[in-house]
């Protein structure tokens, strides 16, 4: 007597019934390349009229924006001013003077040393670790949104498991949309063997908050409950810039 074959698991079963209905509809090689002609396009969908400013006024929108979704928001001169801007929160929302930042080589250029009561270390969040601080990837104006990615130097527990999250951006990192976020990830990612994309890509807008439990709002549910932004610097000028040219489908 042989043993019977084993039975495919439910996964398996359900994703196999779906496959041999999109045979019966269409042919899977046009399938294919359809689907490697849409991701070689990259056609933008649409894209929300807000966010097509000049970008000195994408970074004003981030801003309100991301106040609007309970983020805080301080706004210096120049990277040197970083650290200071960091004890300053710090002090103002009695926390500790102590940060785990990301060993993120932009970040290794602020000054910390010179915030003689700030204590500064590098590394993955450690879950007794109150505060962390790393670089963002951009911000995109139209809902005030972080673009996070990962990496070695960029270790992703910074972004949640402390109970306050502060994250430096500058001004020329804000950009109009998603979609532009996404572009400017492509450009930065890519290598002489093609683009690589990072392992996560996390969206943060404004602190962790869920309504699951009795429809109740409850800050740090899954994440920091505290989100600050250090926004550095001023966007570059754009005379070109106008409302509505940086998309050919405006909502």
């Amino acid at each position: 007597m042989t043993d019977a074959a084993p039975l495919p698991s439910a996964r398996a079963g359900i994703l196999g019934r779906i496959q041999s209905r999109l045979d019966a509809r269409t042919d899977r090689t046009a399938r294919e390349a359809s689907a490697k002609e849409r991701l070689a396009d990259r056609r933008a969908n649409l894209v929300p009229a807000r966010g097509q400013l000049a970008p000195a006024d994408q970074v004003n929108l981030f801003v309100r924006m991301a106040e609007e979704a309970d983020a805080t928001v301080t706004r210096v001169a120049a990277a040197t001013d970083v650290p200071a801007a960091v004890s300053d929160w710090l002090r103002q929302n009695n926390r500790p003077m102590n940060v785990r930042r990301a060993p993120d080589p932009t970040l290794d250029a602020y000054p910390w040393a010179a915030e003689a009561l700030l204590t500064v270390e590098a590394g993955k969040a450690e879950s007794t670790d109150e505060t962390s601080v790393t670089a963002a990837h951009c911000g995109v104006a139209e809902t005030g949104t972080l673009m996070l990615t990962s990496a070695e130097d960029r270790p992703t527990t910074l972004n949640f498991l402390p109970e306050s999250h502060i994250v430096v951006l500058r001004a020329d990192q804000v950009v109009g949309s998603y979609e532009d976020g996404w572009t400017l990830l492509r450009q930065t990612q890519t290598v002489d063997s093609g683009w690589i994309m990072p392992r996560t890509v996390n969206f943060i807008t404004g602190p962790s908050r869920s309504a699951d439990i009795e429809q109740t709002l409850q800050l740090g549910a899954h994440g920091p409950r505290q989100l600050h932004i250090i926004v550095v610097g001023e966007a570059a000028d754009d005379d070109n810039a106008e409302d509505g040219e940086n998309s050919d489908n405006p909502v």
